[in-house]
């Protein structure tokens, strides 16, 4: 088994309205109990938009800390899905079902190395 991340790819702006962020909700509810019936539940969350985030630099020797976002964008990361897979094609399925609970695109990026391995 491998570990797989799924990225979800939000737009930066409002959010959606309160009935469709509770649909998302749902949504992301029934598939998060499917991954922990199926044993490919590890983590998933959602984050905070990037004006909360805190960037940490390596500058001489030193670190330089900043607030805000590391760069301006379109899109920013909205949340994360760690996922157990057997192989890409399985975690991509798992990213589909992502894709079509959060109506957002999703990044399937795979760990480097097997589950378990340190």
């Amino acid at each position: 088994m491998k570990y797989y991340l799924l990225s979800v790819m939000q737009p930066v702006g409002e959010p959606p309205a309160p009935d469709v962020l509770a649909e998302i909700g749902k949504n992301l509810d029934a598939l998060n109990q499917d991954l922990r019936e199926a044993g490919a539940w590890v983590f998933a969350g959602g984050l905070h938009g990037p004006e909360s985030s805190t960037v940490l630099r390596p500058r001489d020797g030193d670190v330089l800390v900043t607030d805000g976002p590391y760069a301006e964008g379109k899109e920013m990361l909205g949340g994360i899905s760690l996922i157990e897979a057997p192989d890409l094609d399985a975690a991509l399925e798992w990213g589909r079902r992502l894709a079509l609970a959060t109506t957002l695109p999703i990044e399937v990026r795979p760990f480097v190395g097997e589950a378990g391995e340190r």
